[in-house]
């Protein structure tokens, strides 16, 4: 029962269903079983036909010819396979490749960015890009710092500097943890340059003389402390709509509504903390519902062709659904772009006119020739990469002013948003401490293609997710050390040990066929997902291929057949080249994820240069990369464990808590000044109680006991079980305290009464 709801996609845990199937298997329903499977293996063909669907664990069932046919493909190995394609600069769209412009959303230049606004942009941006270019698609990618506004002015009042000498303080800061991130952009730029002024300045110029700009005086909140008129991240207050505390004078990040800050209940100036008065000014607006038309033929065109995830398009339709409304472009402030009306000439354009312009201002930096790119929708295909709080401006404001420009423009074809990335269930914030920021990640000695695997494995993609540090401490030791890291390292160490360095003959018999092919179905599901931009569940089908060559390893155990006979030999040697195989093909699957791993395995395994991007054309082929004979390098360990100490000490760092005498303190305090009643006995602790955490660990306990019954059914090695049953023991102690209860101590062993 358990494995037909699996099937169905009713249970989520694969290791629960493997532990439910032994169970049967050990008992009398093996020929139950066994029979039902050969009438219903059809109920699997659904997943297989649409792998979009499909959790990305699922097993497969595969006929002898599809069997057949991989190991076939296996044999050819990398004969007549594509050649590694260089990068040269100026990328530039080619006649009958497939062109593809690659956008992350452009970073605020006026402070650092988070955990939440790496993954959201710049990091999910980059495995794509990455990906586009194993798949031999012509890519640029380009991304920079947006540097106008009030809050670089505030900025640069609170440092003492000028507003451009804030800009290039920060844009430094930005570049250097792109780089340490090891985000490969083409070119990242900035928004204060020429060609960002000669570029709007034209395409508000084709508005204007086309009608599609209006004037109207407008009613603004001025805050008479900081004698200036607030923009609109500047204001704070209550929406009008939903009643959120927090709304800001732009848009709710509750509701997603946008508002004027004129609308919101009880505004406060978030630089002073006074409440603005409403003053009178004159402002451009871009007439909306005049491109409504044309605009919606143009969404429905590109959501129906494209990838839009399901956030992007119900942002969209919201905001059609509620109705256009002309949209101001220009502010009272001295630091933007200078509208170049002559009435307006105090005026600067708005940031989220003047913003997204700067995808075309950066390419313009990076090539002269920039227009092949921005005015070329017959050749080129556009990806945007953003959180979804920034959709609205990305798929109506910013598409608009592209439309009534009428000068032949790319639009978006695929708008990718995730959702809201957490610090430990709460926010991300720099002035409580709380939180890790990019500039602080590279100090704690976790290495970058660690911080990029897990903010990928848990990238919010269709709900808003949180970080946590035992979670990824936990990731990293089970999937990284003990599933990942344990298979290449073991594959590698065999291949040195037992045959000298050099990878043995391989004469394949039916397991080792069906090995390849389940290795192989798992690359194509790779491939799919990841074509679709389904970047964590692409991840999922990795580990996967590990887990699969971890199983074959342990149940054919090489190590032991090598001290046999000849036929044993042989054996160990066949099987030891078909892991050393699947651990190349993971170094390259993995490049878009974690890029200097996959350059390790690629260097240990001497493997061709053509390795990875050969075995990710088309809709994927496994193939025997390294040859009998074929010598491999010096092999070492890819991971390090995250002990308990370090990960308790970087929580407590991260965590914005007050000093040890500050808590006791205000403890003590709560204590004497609370009026709840306890029952006699009663543990303080149980009125601090977490239901977040508590509800987090049990799901972890849940899943660790899942993997700790799959391995014991896999009759693995004890010493792996015994480890991975002491991080379950920790865990149920670590919720028996979040719970408030004293942990059971450990069950001391004996006989059974």
């Amino acid at each position: 029962g358990e494995l037909v709801r699996f099937w169905f996609g009713r249970v989520d845990s694969l290791s629960a269903c493997q532990s439910a199937a032994h169970r049967i298997l050990q008992g009398n329903g093996a020929e139950a079983l066994k029979t039902f499977l050969q009438k219903h293996t059809a109920l699997l063909s659904p997943h297989r036909d649409a792998p979009a669907n499909t959790d990305a664990e699922d097993e497969c069932v595969m006929s002898v010819e599809e069997v057949e046919a991989a190991a076939q493909v296996w044999a050819d190995g990398l004969r007549a396979r594509s050649a590694v394609i260089e990068r040269k600069h100026p990328i530039l769209p080619q006649e009958g490749k497939r062109n593809v412009l690659l956008t992350s959303a452009l970073p605020y230049v006026n402070n650092v960015p988070h955990l939440g606004n790496i993954i959201g942009c710049v990091l999910s941006a980059d495995v794509f890009a990455r990906y586009g270019r194993l798949r031999g698609w012509n890519l640029l990618f380009v991304c920079g710092t947006d540097e106008y506004g009030t809050a670089t002015e505030n900025k640069a009042r609170e440092e003492g500097l000028t507003p451009q000498e804030i800009c290039d303080k920060y844009h430094t800061i930005h570049a250097s943890i792109y780089q340490w991130f090891q985000i490969d952009f083409d070119f990242f730029g900035r928004t204060t340059t020429e060609r960002q002024t000669e570029i709007a300045q034209d395409i508000f110029w084709r508005l204007h003389e086309r009608g599609f700009l209006l004037e109207d005086t407008v009613e603004q909140l001025r805050c008479e402390s900081c004698q200036r008129f607030l923009a609109d991240r500047f204001v704070e207050g209550v929406c009008p709509h939903c009643h959120y505390p927090e709304a800001r004078g732009d848009q709710c990040d509750k509701c997603g509504r946008l508002i004027n800050a004129v609308e919101l209940r009880s505004p406060q100036c978030k630089v002073c903390k006074e409440t603005p008065v409403i003053r009178s000014s004159k402002h451009l607006f871009l007439d909306l519902p005049k491109l409504e038309g044309e605009l919606e033929q143009w969404l429905e065109k590109s959501i129906s062709s494209g990838d839009w995830t399901a956030n992007a398009r119900h942002i969209t339709r919201s905001w059609l659904r509620d109705g256009l409304k002309p949209r101001c472009i220009t502010r009272d402030l001295r630091w933007g772009t200078p509208v170049p009306h002559q009435d307006f000439k105090e005026k600067v354009f708005y940031v989220w006119f003047d913003a997204p312009i700067g995808y075309l201002s950066i390419t313009a930096n990076y090539t002269d020739q920039w227009e092949k790119w921005w005015k070329n929708p017959q050749q080129v295909e556009l990806y945007n990469f953003m959180a979804k709080d920034n959709v609205p401006f990305h798929s109506v404001v910013f598409p608009c002013s592209l439309l009534g420009a009428q000068d032949n423009y790319t639009l978006v074809n695929n708008l990718i948003a995730t959702e809201y990335l957490n610090y430990e269930d709460t926010k991300f914030s720099k002035s409580r401490g709380v939180g890790v920021f990019g500039d602080m990640a590279k100090d704690t000695g976790i290495p970058s293609d660690v911080w990029r695997f897990y903010l990928l494995f848990l990238r919010p993609e269709a709900q808003d997710s949180a970080f946590s540090w035992a979670d990824m401490a936990i990731k990293n030791n089970s999937e990284l050390l003990n599933n990942l890291g344990n298979f290449i390292n073991r594959a590698g160490m065999f291949v040195s040990k037992f045959f000298d360095g050099c990878v043995p003959e391989m004469l394949l018999n039916d397991d080792d066929k069906r090995l390849i092919a389940q290795v192989c179905w798992e690359l194509k599901q790779y491939i799919t997902l990841l074509d679709k931009v389904r970047i964590r569940d692409a991840l999922k089908c990795i580990l996967n291929i590990s887990r699969h060559g971890n199983q074959y390893m342990q149940v054919n155990e090489p190590w032991k057949k090598i001290k046999g006979g000849d036929d044993d030999r042989r054996r160990a040697g066949t099987v030891t080249g078909v892991c050393v195989n699947v651990a190349c093909l993971l170094s390259a699957v993995l490049e878009p994820y974690m890029p200097t791993v996959s350059h390790t395995i690629r260097a240990q395994l001497q493997a061709p240069p053509t390795c990875a991007s050969a075995q990710l054309q088309g809709s994927g082929s496994f193939v025997c990369t390294l040859a009998a004979g074929h010598r491999i390098g010096t092999v070492s360990p890819l991971f390090q464990k995250l002990e308990n100490e370090q990960i308790e000490a970087l929580r407590k760092r991260f965590g914005g808590q007050q000093p040890e005498e500050e808590c006791v303190e205000a403890k003590t305090q709560s204590s004497s000044s609370a009026s709840v009643e306890t029952k006699p006995g009663a543990s303080q602790q149980n009125l601090n109680t977490d239901p977040e955490r508590v509800k987090h660990l049990t799901s972890l306990v849940a899943e660790q006991g899942d993997k700790v019954r799959a391995l014991k059914a896999q009759k693995v090695e004890k010493s792996v079980i015994v480890e991975e049953v002491a991080k379950l023991l920790e865990l149920k102690k670590q919720l028996s305290l979040a719970e408030g209860k004293t942990p059971e101590p450990a069950a001391q062993k004996g006989k059974k009464k």
